[in-house]
């Protein structure tokens, strides 16, 4: 580990202060799950970690009818998935929360956290970004949002500037007769990075999508986006289901690792999209 100073932040505007003061090399630790990590594997140059955990601000967890959801950015995860609200109006991101690590790290881990770190396989990012989510940046220039679909930039990269960290998300309230879903695949319960992933949100009007939003992990330099072109304003068919899926297929740019190959993570990319459209149009219809 390296050596390093901490400090501990009791708002957002002395944690900016810090972060400016401590320079490129100053780190946020929220839940410190995938920081701690790298900084002990010198992976990522730590000199400072200023502690947030103590606002307020980031450890919120609101919900409102109208205004829809707003999650801080340090909520440990076990809030998330535990909430009634969370489960019944924005599934896709309970599914998602629910399998970030184990017991252990969910009691630390947090949204925030996970879409900081920006990884291509980022579980919690492909759920948020299919829920239009958006995050509220502080820092020396004072306060701004950044939709979640335009946050990472590349592997481990995103928008953050030096002395920015998150200080919330937010989710708009799901439109009637929408649905949520999220899904993975990993080849064994204890590994914990995907090999694809992907979040589906569907508005329907009778048969007719209205509104679709879908986003794949792990099958390219990061999250991303699928165009929706095949379903928007057509009835929901099983043929119009299987073009979104190759829609899904053809935008993927997987690379061969040791958690799966390019053929396997091209037919993921459609299987995964395929399914999570079924399941957030049977919640659309329930």
């Amino acid at each position: 580990m390296q050596a390093l100073k901490y400090a501990r932040a009791s708002s957002v505007d002395e944690a900016v202060q810090m972060l400016r003061d401590g320079g490129p090399n100053a780190k946020v630790l929220a839940g410190g799950t995938d920081i701690i990590v790298l900084a002990r594997e010198r992976r990522r140059k730590v000199e400072f970690f200023v502690d947030i955990k103590h606002i307020a601000e980031v450890m919120a967890l609101e919900y409102d009818a109208t205004k829809g959801l707003t999650v801080g950015s340090a909520t440990p995860l076990y809030r998330v998935y535990n909430d009634a609200n969370i489960l019944k109006h924005f599934p896709a991101l309970t599914q998602s929360a629910h399998v970030i690590g184990g017991t252990a790290i969910q009691g630390r881990a947090s949204l925030g956290g996970n879409l900081a770190n920006s990884g291509p396989a980022g579980d919690s990012i492909t759920a948020m970004m299919a829920l239009n989510g958006t995050a509220l940046i502080a820092g020396p220039g004072g306060r701004r949002e950044v939709k979640i679909d335009e946050f990472c930039t590349g592997p481990g990269q995103n928008v953050l500037q030096t002395g920015e960290f998150i200080v919330s998300l937010h989710f708009p309230h799901p439109a009637a007769h929408s649905g949520s879903a999220w899904e993975r695949f990993i080849p064994r319960n204890e590994m914990d990075i995907a090999v694809a992933n992907s979040g589906t949100y569907l508005v329907l009007d009778g048969d007719v999508v209205t509104e679709a939003r879908i986003a794949l992990g792990a099958v390219g330099p990061k999250v991303f986006m699928v165009p929706v072109d095949s379903l928007v304003g057509k009835p929901l068919t099983d043929e119009t289901i299987a073009a979104a899926g190759q829609a899904a297929k053809a935008t993927a740019t997987p690379i061969d690792d040791m958690r799966g190959s390019i053929k396997q993570r091209l037919h993921l990319s459609d299987i995964l999209t395929q399914r999570t459209i079924r399941a957030a149009a049977e919640r659309a219809r329930a």
